[in-house]
């Protein structure tokens, strides 16, 4: 069957991928990706099948193509990551991209308005949505889709009006979390209290990562003593561990958001906690990596913003021009610890360390 090949940008290697549906030749890493039938939000993962390919050379799109991109926000280093990989692969492929960002989760109405902004523009060949909400875009989605495709990046979204998606089901990010610190308390003597911050909580995103992280440590000895919500900013994130921590002084865990694990280490080392109090995150950034080279972070799965954010703009491609083109597909997930680093493809999750934002990439006119 027609199967998924990913170049890579170094020279060729054999890469591991997982296919459960035909796919798409899109060129990029040769880390492990995940095609999979375009459901949203299944609360379990596809079963994959195992197969190995050799990745192909890549080539330039058949045209400029104009591609607009919506983000929820680039304030932390998970949107930066996936800024970096979507600018990276427009680049290689020759095409133009923009991006709008909403400042953040409950910018509904903010994001609303880009993505008119977007639909407007007679020059965008295909708009690129990292959604606020699961639901929230919907009607306008669908009405943007008469004119032209509507793609799915990262956050998940209702399927109505959208061609085709990137991403990883996030209750597999947080059950790979739970699954992680069932084992870390598998040896405990009783209960073990841990606080638990899932995030903002009108995020599409964050219950998934919810029930997927409470299915995982069901049945263990693990309690979630206190639970958090709030936006992914890290001053918010500080305030929120300060105050668990003065409510709940003796959980022995806190598990969340990656920017809530990177504001954790500062508070429990001004504390004097870091040794009696551990830390895993929900999600993979540049300071949760330096946090666990340190042993400051125990763990965190990785979704590889990065890699999806270069299989955006791929799938995009394929999808303007004809191409046969997985409809859902995103990285799979791993677990990054100190045991594991050697074995991680850094690159598929981080962007260079002096990255910034980018909000316009424009291919030079060809000579």
């Amino acid at each position: 069957m027609p199967t998924t090949t990913i170049p890579r940008r170094a020279p060729a290697l054999r890469s591991t991928l997982h296919a459960a549906l035909a796919g798409v030749a899109l060129a990029l890493s040769a880390t492990a990706v995940a095609v999979a039938p375009h459901a949203a939000g299944a609360p379990s993962a596809f079963p994959p099948k195992t197969e190995v390919h050799r990745p192909l050379e890549s080539r330039p799109a058949r045209r400029p193509w104009v591609l607009c991109a919506v983000f929820p926000h680039i304030k932390d280093a998970y949107w930066l990551g996936v800024n970096f990989g979507m600018i990276d692969e427009a680049r290689r492929l020759a095409v133009d991209v923009r991006f709008l960002e909403a400042g953040g989760y409950p910018n509904l109405e903010r994001q609303r308005d880009h993505i008119r902004s977007c639909a407007a523009d007679p020059e965008v060949n295909a708009l690129i949505v990292g959604t606020v909400s699961f639901e929230g875009l919907s009607p306008l989605l669908q009405e943007v889709s008469q004119r032209i495709p509507v793609l799915a990046a990262v956050n998940d979204i209702a399927d109505a009006g959208v061609a085709a998606k990137v991403g990883v089901n996030w209750y597999d990010m947080g059950r790979a979390a739970g699954d992680y610190l069932a084992k870390q308390a598998a040896s405990a003597r009783g209960p073990v209290p841990i606080a638990w911050f899932p995030g903002p909580q009108g995020a599409g995103w964050v219950p998934f990562v919810d029930r997927g992280f409470r299915d995982a440590i069901a049945g263990s000895g693990i309690v979630v003593a206190a639970t958090a919500w709030g936006d992914t900013s890290k001053t918010v994130q500080r305030n929120l561990v300060q105050k668990t921590l003065d409510a709940q002084p003796g959980v022995r865990y806190l598990v969340g958001n990656a920017l809530m694990a990177e504001a954790a280490v500062s508070v429990l080392r001004e504390r004097g906690l870091q040794n009696r109090v551990g830390i895993v995150s929900t999600y993979f950034t540049p300071a949760v990596h330096r946090g666990i080279v340190r042993g400051r972070i125990l763990a965190a799965p990785t979704d590889a913003p990065v890699l999806q954010g270069r299989l955006s703009i791929a799938q995009a491609v394929a999808l303007l021009e004809q191409r046969p083109v997985a409809r859902h597909l995103g990285p799979a997930v791993r677990i990054v610890d100190r045991s594991s680093l050697q074995r991680i493809d850094l690159g598929d999750s981080l962007p260079p360390n002096l990255f910034t934002p980018q909000f316009r990439y424009q291919p030079p006119p060809k000579r």
